[in-house]
Formats: structure tokens, C-alpha cells, sequence
């Protein structure tokens, strides 16, 4: 029986989530025993610009609209790497990561994935890409103590996250694997650079009035 609820809670949390925003996230729990408090504010997708939504997608999950939550290819790509000694950028999905950052704690373990990779299951089951990518955007880490677009619009911008321009997006975006230690509003020669090459990307990610993946 035991067994049995764990498995069952956290599809049951995530139904739940579909339609009620997040409270909070661990990491936000454990940044704000670090000191960083927590700035965020939820923010409807419908009110995150289409600049930011293209550029996140096409720095972080450029197939996001067209896998069932995994990158096969992609993950198959890394464990080759790995297998060869090489340094590998990993294949982790948005809908991994929103798993990973809803539930989880950071750091990198084999049990850590597999739990990651159940939850992940479920989100592909229980709602639209459109949800994954709302909670994702809301709840990324983008700063110390910075979560969420309209936090990390107004914070480094000045601007709401529905004014965001491609180019302020490019280097929000671009800033995600990284954010304790970017600044999107003082990139780095790299950030500035990597960030011309995903706006340059933008335009070729499923975007619609509807969103993206519609």
C-alpha cells in the first residue's frame, strides 16, 4: 500500500497542477536556506512572449512539440559520448526538467533520473505541451532567487515578460543552464554570442496565435 501511494501522489499533485499554479518548488526551498530568498510571480503563457517561448525552445528542447517527453536521439548521441570519453551536453527535455524542478532536488544520480523519468511520463500523459511549457517558464531558476519570466523580465529588463524582445529573450534563454552565474543583462562575450546564434534559431520553431506546438 505503500508503495502503491508513492507512485500514485505525485500523478495526483500533477493533475492538480494542470489547472492550480505551483507554490513553490525544492529548489526554491533550498536556495532560500542559502540566502537567496525567492522573487516570482506566476504568470499566464498567454502573457510570456512569443519571443521568450521560441527562444527557450530553441536553446533548450528544439523538438519539444514533437517527442513524447524524451529525446531519444538525443539521449542515444550522449551515451555515445560518455561511452568515448567525451564531455557530454546531456538530452534532458523541458518536460524533464520541469519534472526535475517541480519534485526534485539538484545534483545528478541513476536514482534521481529514474524518478525524474517516471514523473516525466506522467506529464506527457496528464497535460498539453502547452501547460509543460507554462510551468516550465514559471519555475526555472533564472538568477539567486529569481524564478519565472516576469521575474526575470522586470529583474534584469525592466520590462514585463509579455514586452520581452527577441534579443532580451535570446539571452534569457541562453542564460538557463547557467544562472547563478549569467547575466543576461551583462553578458559575457560567450553568453552574447551564443545568444545571437539561438535568436538567429528562433524563427524555425511551431509558433502559431495559439502558442507554440499548435
Amino acid at each position: 500500500m505503500l508503495a502503491l501511494m508513492v507512485l500514485l501522489v505525485p500523478p495526483a499533485i500533477l493533475l492538480i497542477y494542470r489547472f492550480v499554479p505551483p507554490p513553490g518548488t525544492p529548489l526554491m526551498v533550498i536556495r532560500l536556506v542559502q540566502g537567496y530568498g525567492i522573487d516570482k510571480d506566476w504568470t499566464g503563457i498567454e502573457r510570456i512572449s512569443s519571443n521568450l517561448q521560441r527562444a527557450v525552445l530553441a536553446s533548450e528542447d528544439a523538438k519539444f512539440c514533437n517527442h513524447n517527453g524524451f529525446d531519444w536521439v538525443s539521449l542515444k548521441e550522449s551515451l555515445e559520448k560518455l561511452e568515448q570519453g567525451e564531455r557530454s551536453r546531456g538530452a534532458s527535455t523541458i518536460t524533464m526538467q520541469t519534472a526535475k524542478n517541480l519534485f526534485l532536488w539538484p545534483g545528478r544520480s541513476f536514482i534521481r533520473k529514474g524518478i525524474e523519468a517516471y514523473l516525466t511520463v506522467w506529464i506527457e500523459l496528464l497535460w498539453p505541451k502547452q501547460r509543460t511549457l507554462e510551468v516550465y517558464l514559471n519555475i526555472a531558476e533564472w538568477g539567486k532567487g529569481i524564478y519565472g519570466a516576469e521575474a526575470a523580465a522586470r529583474h534584469y529588463f525592466g520590462v514585463p515578460a509579455s514586452a520581452l524582445t527577441a534579443r532580451q529573450s535570446a539571452l534569457l534563454a541562453v542564460s538557463l543552464p547557467s544562472p547563478l552565474r549569467s547575466n543576461p543583462a551583462k553578458p559575457t562575450g560567450y553568453l552574447s554570442s551564443r545568444a545571437g546564434v539561438i535568436q538567429g534559431r528562433m524563427n524555425s520553431v511551431p509558433y502559431t496565435r495559439d502558442g507554440v506546438c499548435n
